[in-house]
């Protein structure tokens, strides 16, 4: 069997060898880490691009990440730059493009502590909503950082419901100008990143006012400072928003706009323009006008959501090795934590998710990638279901993340709630993404929007001429299935059709049942957007169930794909059963809702839970091994490959600035009350 590459500090002795607790984890695998790094990374030839790209990076004193836990938000912010700026410079010597794989290897390294991240988030949405021409002049001045651009959608008011951001475009024909104004306080544009401090420019998203006529929704370059000094430029109200839960390094800002004028020309206009005149055009949906938030929900994926709870999964796995506490017997030494079934509960689902999420990501950037070049030559056919997917997905992903990173944290113990495990910043990093590029309930809904609606054309009368063919996505609706589980033993859910079926079920029913709710109210009177509100709890649970079914899905034929590597497949087998039924035992109420599983099944599902647990167990630090990352990415004392966590928690604790400076509240406050109480003589 193969074995991952080592790469262990070399500082101090104890760190030039591995704890034996961690070491002994790592005896006798069961299966290639290695051959698994590969697979995860997409191919030998890719692992050993970022292996490189991370040795590059690491080998580099300014990308040091140790000092940043002990920084303030403007050192935060100051560091965070100059990692950028830096990088930008080596990325050109090495002649790395804007968008190659490398990029995303930087990223990994780096965990997000390098500014300008919403320069990328710009440049998307000019790519996916410019012109050819507009591309070629922004894109190129942009990547040459002659301008530094953010993307300036929310608002103090308005978030994820694009139709009520209240910043507006009007058209001035006479000049061939937008006037870009924000009317009201709540129409200040609220988060953006980047803008308090830093950026020359925004893709502003308005409202486009022509001939006075409302067209929704469109994206607009506006300049916002000085190119000449950095000051902000007339008519321009801009700032920073202040302290945040976390992301200290990022300036988000505000913007107010007084009738700012821009040229018509800076009206993003691949899919609809104005023309001198003010005559509106539009080619396609008023949709594809999200196909920018649309690209950077993919990325955000596999780049900015998944990592953190793969890191958090590492540091956790590894110190519950390195952990003892109590004894399994009165006899026995202590334990690993480990190996407490409670521990494996907590921990090991969150190892089966980030692999579930990992192929899922995979599967659903193939779809991306053939989807979106037919969007951008103007064939809308596919877009409803890569919106429904991405939005689903990214809604999924942040809930489960957030969640998984936190139930992380407190698996260890009081030294997770120290920044120097590095699982709070992954815990505020991940709880960030449940809010940015879209609100996690408010993007639910919209697949469950999608759900309903081809769930109905399920309904129409075979041969209809209103029939049309159903999305891959959701063909499962049309497929007949038993109406009862046929599991009649606990080995019979470790079978992947077993599960599989079960989740397609209970998905197909929970939207059936949350269709027949909504349309019965529709019937008796009921306006349809009431109907819609007073069935939304029902739609919700539907879109979350049909996600959780499309991850199921993802893992069951990823493994599937694996019968060349037995090894592998069957250490990933485990990983996906135990993925699936976790789910069940949380949502069981919906499985036993209508008699689909009894509840002696239900307890069969729980015997084989529980009985995957020592199994995936033996194998879960190698498991962890085979995300490869570095001590440097995940820059945890608890997390290190080597084990060594109470030497180098102490060792970091040493460098903090509060142990060589002197008490600023000492002679000020501590003394003076404690000489206030001693006996007057």
């Amino acid at each position: 069997m193969g074995s991952p590459v080592h790469r262990v500090s070399l500082g101090d002795t104890w760190s030039r060898q591995v704890h034996p607790d961690i070491d002994s984890e790592r005896h006798s695998p069961s299966f290639s880490v290695e051959r698994l790094t590969n697979i995860l990374d997409g191919g030998i030839s890719n692992t050993m691009l970022r292996r490189r790209v991370e040795n590059i990076i690491q080998s580099d004193p300014v990308f040091n990440l140790k000092k940043i836990y002990f920084m303030t938000r403007e050192e935060l912010y100051e560091d965070a730059i100059q990692k950028r700026f830096h990088l930008e410079k080596l990325a050109w010597s090495l002649g790395w493009s804007e968008d190659g794989p490398e990029r995303i290897y930087v990223d990994r390294v780096l965990a997000g502590y390098t500014n300008l991240s919403l320069h990328g988030v710009a440049m998307n949405a000019i790519r996916s909503l410019g012109s050819d021409e507009q591309i070629t002049k922004w894109s190129q001045l942009g990547k040459n950082f002659q301008i530094i651009i953010t993307y300036a959608q929310t608002e103090l008011g308005h978030g994820t419901y694009l139709q009520g951001l209240e910043t507006e475009a009007t058209y001035d024909a006479a000049t061939q100008e937008f006037v870009i104004h924000s009317p009201t306080m709540t129409s200040t544009k609220w988060w953006p990143g980047d803008l308090g401090w830093t950026v020359t420019h925004a893709v502003v998203l308005a409202q486009l006012i022509c001939l006075g006529a409302r067209h929704g929704m469109h994206a607009f370059i506006v300049p916002i400072r000085s190119l000449e000094d950095h000051s902000p430029l007339p008519g321009i109200t801009v700032g920073e928003i202040g302290p945040k839960m976390g992301l200290e390094h990022i300036d988000n800002g505000f913007l107010r706009l007084n009738h700012v004028r821009v040229p018509r020309e800076n009206m993003l206009s691949r899919f609809a323009e104005v023309l001198p005149d003010g005559t509106y055009q539009r080619v396609g949906t008023l949709q594809s006008n999200y196909l920018g938030m649309l690209v950077t929900r993919m990325q955000l994926l596999y780049k900015g959501i998944l990592p953190c709870l793969q890191k958090a999964c590492v540091i956790a796995v590894r110190y519950s090795v390195i952990r003892r506490q109590s004894r399994l017997r009165p006899s026995d030494p202590e334990a690993k934590i480990l190996e407490y079934q409670t521990q494996q509960q907590k921990l090991l689902p969150q190892l089966a998710v980030s692999y579930a999420f990992h192929f899922t990501a995979t599967n659903l950037l193939q779809f991306f990638y053939s989807s979106y070049s037919a969007i951008l030559k103007r064939d809308f056919s596919l877009l409803p279901e890569l919106h429904a997917l991405s939005t689903g997905m990214k809604a999924m992903f942040a809930d489960f993340c957030a969640q998984g990173a936190e139930i992380c944290r407190r698996a260890c113990g009081g030294h997770g709630y120290s920044k120097l495990s590095g699982l709070p910043t992954l815990v505020t990093l991940v709880t960030a993404s449940c809010t940015y590029e879209g609100e996690n309930t408010v993007l639910y809904l919209q697949v469950a929007r999608f759900l309903m609606k081809n769930y109905l054309l399920t309904q129409v009368s075979p041969g209809s001429i209103s029939q049309k063919p159903l999305p891959q996505s959701v063909m499962y609706l049309a497929t007949p299935r038993p109406a009862r589980c046929p599991a009649q033993t606990a080995a019979d859910f470790l079978c992947p059709d077993v599960y599989t079926t079960a989740w397609a079920h209970v998905s197909s029913r929970l939207i059936r049942d949350a269709a027949h709710h909504t349309q019965a109210l529709i019937r008796s009177g009921v306006d349809q957007h009431v109907a819609w509100n007073q069935t939304a709890v029902m739609h919700l649970q539907a879109a979350k169930t049909h996600c959780y079914f499309i991850t199921v899905r993802n893992f069951k034929e990823a493994v599937e794909k694996l019968d060349n590597e037995p090894e592998i497949q069957r250490v990933l087998q485990r990983l996906c059963d135990l993925y699936a039924l976790h789910g069940i035992l949380t949502n069981s109420g919906d499985f036993l809702h209508d008699g689909f599983l009894s509840g002696a099944q239900e307890d069969m599902a729980r015997t084989a839970f529980l009985d995957l647990l020592p199994l995936i167990r033996k194998d879960a630090v190698l498991l962890t091994d085979a995300f490869d990352f570095t001590d440097q990415c995940l820059n945890s004392a608890l997390g290190c490959y080597d084990g060594h966590v109470y030497e180098r928690l102490f060792e970091w604790a040493q460098k903090s600035p509060a142990n060589t400076q002197e008490n600023p509240a000492y002679k000020k406050y501590i003394r003076p009350l404690m000489q206030s109480w001693r006996p007057k003589l």
